[in-house]
C-alpha cells in the first residue's frame, strides 16, 4: 500500500463528507398516508421539518386515536424511504468518482 497519498485521500474524504452533509441538509422529500390524510416533510439527514394533519383525518380520528398514529407511522417511513432514495442517487456520482469498488 502506498501511504505517500493517504493524506490526499483523507482530505478528500473530508471533502466528500462536507458535500454529503451539504446534501442531506438540502434534499426534502415529502410522502403521505391515507390519501393525503396526514402529509410529511423530512430532509436527507431524516429529520422531519413538518407533519400536516388534515382536519378531516383529526375529526375522524376522534373515535380512532390509533387509526391517525398508523397513519403518521406509515407517512414518516414512506418520507424515510424516499429520502433514502434520493441520497443514494444524489450521492452516487460522487462515490463514483472515486473509483471505489462497487461504486
Amino acid at each position: 500500500m502506498d501511504f505517500s497519498k493517504m493524506g490526499e485521500m483523507l482530505s478528500q474524504a473530508t471533502a466528500l463528507r462536507e458535500q454529503m452533509d451539504e446534501k442531506l441538509a438540502a434534499t426534502v422529500v415529502e410522502a403521505d398516508a391515507g390519501g393525503g390524510a396526514v402529509s410529511v416533510r423530512m430532509n436527507g439527514r431524516k429529520e422531519v421539518l413538518k407533519l400536516t394533519i388534515a382536519p378531516s383525518a383529526a375529526t375522524a380520528a376522534a373515535g380512532d386515536i390509533e387509526m391517525l398514529e398508523d397513519l403518521i407511522v406509515a407517512a414518516i417511513n414512506e418520507a424515510g424511504r424516499k429520502a433514502d432514495a434520493a441520497m443514494q442517487n444524489a450521492t452516487a456520482g460522487m462515490l463514483g468518482g472515486l473509483g471505489l469498488p462497487g461504486m
